[in-house]
């Protein structure tokens, strides 16, 4: 197994590990006492959102565990990569605009999403650099 396969691989771990948080999201959050404080929209949108975003989490951890050659060796999966390492720059980027809370756990989560960036990003390079050099 290549370096660029074993960061996939780790990055689909990474993925699974973030959509079971997000189950948790219901009683880590109270979310069924807390989402009664919205509007029906809200509560809906809220909870429909962190489903989808479970989707996504459990569709790429399963793809990166499944098709991890593919990911590195096809310019599809690079893109697939290169998708997913700016998806977490940007919750990282969110992480600063709108959970501004000093507390370790949201540091933790920063750190996170910085990893989930690399975990992608890394083997995209990798996966690109070996194909512009064939």
């Amino acid at each position: 197994m290549t370096t660029a396969e074993l960061l996939v691989r780790l990055a689909g771990v990474h993925s699974l590990g973030f959509a079971m948080f997000h189950l948790a999201f219901w009683r880590l959050f109270g979310w069924k006492r807390e989402l009664d404080q919205l509007g029906a929209a809200n509560r809906a949108i809220m909870q429909i959102l962190n489903l989808r975003v479970i989707y996504v989490f459990l569709g790429m951890g399963v793809i990166a565990l499944t098709f991890t050659s593919d990911l590195v060796d096809t310019r599809l999966g690079l893109v697939l990569l290169c998708f997913m390492a700016l998806f977490w720059v940007g919750r990282m980027i969110e992480q600063f605009v709108f959970l501004r809370i000093n507390d370790w756990r949201v540091h933790l989560l920063t750190g996170l999403f910085v990893l989930g960036a690399a975990l992608h990003a890394v083997p995209m390079w990798l996966g690109f650099m070996r194909a512009i050099s064939r």
